[in-house]
């Protein structure tokens, strides 16, 4: 009977102790970047989906614009082609590649609005307008999942690195650091005005 108690007694005191080490709230926390980043594939998987019928559009009203359009479609193919699965979240160079994958597709996508200034149809085109509308509201989106991604990512880091988690995580978890989804290269400069005449 005592030898019952005793085992009972020490359950109770190493369930305690794992409450206090946090090896729970550490695991939480890393689904919650799991969570973050699959939020974060979904609104991009959306303006993904959206580009097919806004090429389709704008090639209907501005078909000799085909660089640019292909632009668009190759950067689509190569941003959907480039796979970042949870358990990649903590390589930097995987990151990387999806980012600039990503980031290439913004790029082309940014090109083809400008080029639309140029047809006054196609910017009276309704069904244009929407999908135009659809994108800024997707492009939106993508910013605050990312933002969230990053915050999820900020707190796991510090959880894996803080007193007494360390210790809990370097004997039972091992738990690796996830990086940051950082901002595309191309933000960093900002764009040029020209309030002058066009030549």
């Amino acid at each position: 009977m005592l030898k019952r108690l005793v085992l009972i007694v020490m359950t109770v005191f190493m369930a305690m102790s794992l409450a206090g080490c946090g090896y729970n709230s550490m695991q939480q926390q890393e689904e919650e970047v799991f969570g973050a980043w699959a939020n974060l594939e979904a609104v991009l998987q959306r303006r993904s989906d959206l580009i097919p019928n806004l090429v389709a559009t704008v090639q209907g009203a501005a078909a000799h614009e085909k660089s640019t359009l292909a632009a668009v479609v190759e950067a689509r193919a190569k941003a959907t082609q480039t796979v970042l699965t949870p358990d990649m979240l903590g390589d930097k160079q995987a990151l990387a590649n999806f980012q600039a994958a990503q980031g290439q597709l913004s790029s082309a996508l940014s090109r083809l609005m400008v080029v639309v200034e140029r047809y006054p149809d196609l910017k009276a085109n309704q069904n244009f307008l929407g999908l135009q509308h659809q994108l800024e509201g997707t492009e939106n989106r993508i910013t605050v999942a990312r933002q969230r991604y990053n915050d999820a990512v900020k707190k796991f880091n510090f959880a894996i690195r803080s007193f007494p988690n360390s210790l809990t995580n370097s004997m039972l978890l091992h738990l690796e650091r996830k990086e940051f989804f950082q901002a595309d290269p191309g933000a960093k400069a900002a764009p040029k005005v020209n309030f002058g005449k066009e030549s």
